[in-house]
């Protein structure tokens, strides 16, 4: 898949740290903080004396060049790497290196040069038991660090780091020509200005590095340990290639969260205690692209990056490419609530919920996506394009300049919310139409194309016979589907020409401290944030910001309709959206009013306030009401607007179900009309068990692909009493 190729190409989750690719060891700075921060400096240690080969010269030496390119640099100070891997070394139980039981190799390696940078080269081959004569033209080893330090300091330094290594050191030996010299690689480092003994004219076999070639102390050490691995490599295969050096990096601070921080002090001035590296080493960011974890809330929730997802997706949507029966990420492909925050935060602009979009669709494709995951969502998509639809032109008019299209989840929550804002744009706007249908977001979200393009048919078929007009939308899920797939269909907020019209809160509040949550897919509609705070600041509230709203909003749960595919993942979206401050909320997303409400959170619709319709702790409606409130609604308007006589069908006997069983319906999304149409069945069929010690009859149908049971009670003049009912997705054939 291309968008798998791009989310791998461009996601920059293993892009080394800003420090690693400046200095010249390219330190894994992350490793090595990463283990002082938990205290563990011998095991630091260890990671800094491999990478630079000499630990003590180079905590002494070491310009930092790693803190130019800190990112803390402008928020309390560069990391002071230094003193970190001072301490490490300080703090040490063991200093010796590692000792390698491994057999000699016969390939004989000539150092020339007995510098800093010879040795680093010597180290590592001695490590890997090449056999290596140095051959030094003064009477002594170390080079130019006698310039640079105390003799003392640096040859003990080296003493230790060769204490388990032998290798033949020629003193007083000036090499002018290797022709004549038997071994199978060379490196040349005799120091700044010193004899390149033709090494540059590109010999098989001949390396150069270090003071030689105008590198300095540090550079020149890590030359040496990088030309090691260089030669080793030629001996092996005969291939000549340049010794590996830093590399860089494409990580960007954008993707970085900073925290300002002052820099630690050593008390004493020069070293840091034990407590004061640790407390040095938390400042660290160990920079790397991690904003997608931070805040998108499917990759913080299952801890993957974007190429982690891609390379499962790949793997369920092509089995072939891996054993296994193609079923890795099915469920996770269904879980994106398709927000768009992964992308918003994203500093490559990573859309991992359209990947996992156009995932889902080849899956449906395919037949390989679960019709549970998404069935209940169509046909409650259904209800509302069929028997809750309307769409129709004001009394007296034959088109219409504008169409109030409020989403089928407004009405679903309240049809006053529906009522009192068609009211309120017919006073205004005398031609303004009605049209009661979903907007195929339950379509899109489940990769259902087919489904997806008869509801976008149906209306582009409305709007034609409404006259073409602007749309007005109360839900800003319905305006993405419409910029997305009818960009034609001009458009804008309710709440906006509410507030072009001048509309006054009905209902006054009184410095009462609340914050305002953004739907998910209002992220940027930077003009109607402005207008919704402007509104509630009308009506008397102080707003306090949250966290995560305006371009950062999250997904209240509902996105994608992931509550049946994963209940946990749903169920911890609604705890980290209503726990982002203890105020009540106000919004504008009747999903996010009812599914907050429900978990216990105090939450306004804007709707509430403007109308004076309710308060924050009016109860959520179950799947059931909310179905029920549709068809309420449809018969309302066409009653109150269009003084037609409308009267909702009867299902017959009422159906008694307690509050308890409601409720487990409503967590099962059960629908009660539903229920009724088994129980109807089994009555007029008379297929049906009776139980006679209870006094219950039990029965079941299929309703689209799932079945459903019953258990009730047949109560004389009084109705049907529910005892029990649930539904499987396994299918009964029956003779």
């Amino acid at each position: 898949m291309e968008l798998a190729n791009g989310l791998v190409a461009e996601c920059l989750q293993n892009e080394p740290a800003f420090c690693s690719v400046e200095c010249p060891f390219n330190l894994d700075v992350r490793d090595f903080i990463g283990k002082v921060q938990q205290g563990r400096l011998s095991v630091a240690y260890k990671t800094f004396q491999y990478a630079v080969g000499f630990p003590g010269i180079v905590t002494a030496l070491c310009g930092e060049p790693c803190k130019q390119v800190c990112a803390m640099k402008d928020s309390g100070g560069a990391i002071s790497m230094q003193l970190l891997e001072k301490a490490s070394v300080d703090f040490a139980r063991n200093k010796d290196p590692e000792q390698y039981n491994m057999p000699p190799k016969d390939k004989k390696i000539a150092i020339i040069g007995a510098g800093i940078s010879g040795l680093a080269c010597a180290l590592r081959l001695t490590t890997k038991k090449y056999n290596v004569t140095v051959f030094e033209k003064s009477d002594c080893i170390g080079g130019h660090l006698y310039k640079l330090l105390s003799p003392e300091l640096f040859l003990k330094d080296i003493e230790r780091q060769f204490k388990y290594e032998r290798y033949t050191l020629n003193f007083n030996t000036d090499i002018s020509d290797i022709g004549n010299l038997e071994y199978d690689a060379f490196y040349v480092a005799t120091g700044k200005g010193g004899n390149d003994l033709g090494a540059a004219s590109g010999k098989d076999g001949v390396f150069m590095g270090g003071s030689l070639t105008g590198a300095d102390t540090m550079y020149a050490i890590a030359q040496g340990l990088n030309t090691a691995a260089a030669i080793e490599k030629y001996v092996k295969t005969g291939i000549m290639t340049r010794p590996e050096g830093p590399s860089g990096t494409k990580l960007l601070r954008e993707g970085l969260q900073i925290i300002s921080c002052n820099t630690v002090l050593p008390a004493n001035g020069n070293a840091f205690t034990k407590d004061e590296a640790l407390a040095e080493a938390k400042r660290c960011l160990k920079c790397a692209c991690n904003a997608c974890i931070r805040y998108s809330p499917l990759m913080n929730y299952f801890r993957k990056f974007p190429k982690r997802i891609a390379e499962e997706v790949e793997v369920t949507i092509k089995p072939m490419t891996l054993d296994g029966n193609g079923t890795v990420a099915t469920r996770l492909i269904s879980t994106c609530n398709h927000c768009g925050l992964c992308k918003e935060v994203c500093p490559k602009n990573i859309d991992v919920g359209e990947f996992l979009l156009q995932s889902h669709r080849t899956m449906h494709d395919q037949g390989a996506m679960p019709w549970a995951f998404h069935e209940f969502y169509l046909r409650d998509m259904d209800f509302s394009n069929h028997e809750a639809a309307l769409a129709r032109l004001p009394r007296g008019y034959d088109k219409s300049r504008y169409v109030f299209f409020p989403g089928c989840q407004l009405g679903a929550s309240d049809p006053q919310y529906v009522i009192k804002s068609y009211q309120f744009l017919i006073e205004r706007f005398p031609d303004t139409a009605l049209m009661l249908s979903c907007c195929g977001a339950p379509a899109h979200w489940a990769g259902d194309e087919a489904i997806h393009d008869k509801a976008l048919a149906q209306i582009k078929t409305d709007f034609i016979k409404l006259g073409n007009p602007k749309a007005i939308f109360a839900c800003s899920t319905c305006k993405q589907m419409f910029q997305r797939y009818l960009p034609e269909i001009e458009s804008d907020f309710l709440y906006n020409v509410m507030a072009a019209k001048g509309i006054v809160p009905a209902r006054k509040f009184k410095e009462k401290i609340v914050s305002v949550f953004d739907p998910c897919t209002s992220r940027y509609e930077s003009d109607l944030h402005k207008t919704i705070r402007e509104m509630a600041i009308g009506a008397g509230f102080h707003l306090e910001p949250l966290p995560m709203e305006g371009n950062l909003a999250q997904c209240c749960s509902y996105g994608g309709q992931v509550a049946i595919t994963y209940p946990p993942y749903a169920d911890n979206l609604v705890k980290t959206g209503i726990e982002q401050n203890n105020n009540p909320y106000i919004t504008y997303c009747a999903n996010c009013r009812d599914i907050f409400a429900a978990a216990g959170k105090q939450t306004w619709h804007i709707l509430d306030i403007l109308f004076d319709l309710g308060d924050e702790n009016r109860v959520s409606p179950t799947v059931s009401e909310r179905r029920y409130n549709r068809l309420r609604l449809k018969h309302q308007v066409i009653k109150e607007f269009w003084k037609e006589t409308s009267i909702m069908k009867n299902p017959g006997k009422e159906l008694f179900i307690s509050q308890e069983l409601k409720k487990k319906l409503n967590k099962e999304l059960i629908i009660e009309s539903d229920i009724y149409t088994v129980i109807e069945n089994c009555e007029q069929s008379g297929r049906k068990l009776f139980d006679p010690e209870a006094g219950t009859f039990s029965g079941h149908i299929q309703i689209g692909n799932m079945t459903y049971w019953v258990e009730y009670r047949v109560k004389q003049d009084f109705g049907i009493e529910l005892i029990n009912a649930y539904g499987h997705r396994m299918k009964i054939e029956e003779t």
